[in-house]
């Protein structure tokens, strides 16, 4: 079966800090997204509430780039990713070299910080 053009247009992932969204555009179309937030406390860790395909787009790999890229992005900015989202946190299970474990102390400043503002998602 061919490939339609929206198929073949490689998927940008850009970061919106301020809105709290990495999105997967395609074109000029946002067809998927992880909502997350930065822990206040040190180590600013980046916390994963949400991921999100556009129902056409799913089954192309989307989530699992968001993630991936995702856990580049706290990398490059040497800080931790916490998953509370759960596909996030099963594609950390299943891909333990490209995603360490944070810290419990990290973890429970995530969900103590997201408890007390439920705008974060």
């Amino acid at each position: 079966m061919p490939q339609s053009e929206s198929q073949s247009t490689p998927i940008e992932f850009r970061d919106e800090r301020k809105a709290g969204r990495l999105l997967a555009v395609e074109g000029e179309a946002v067809v998927g997204y992880i909502a997350y937030f930065v822990l206040a406390e040190a180590p600013h860790a980046l916390v994963a509430v949400h991921t999100v395909v556009e129902p056409a787009h799913e089954g192309r790999g989307i989530a699992g780039g968001l993630v991936r890229t995702f856990y580049g992005i706290a990398a490059a900015e040497g800080v931790p990713v916490v998953p509370l989202c759960p596909y996030a946190a099963s594609w950390a299970d299943k891909h333990p070299d490209e995603a360490p474990e944070p810290a419990a102390e990290v973890v429970a400043a995530a969900k103590a910080q997201l408890a007390a503002d439920s705008d974060l998602w």
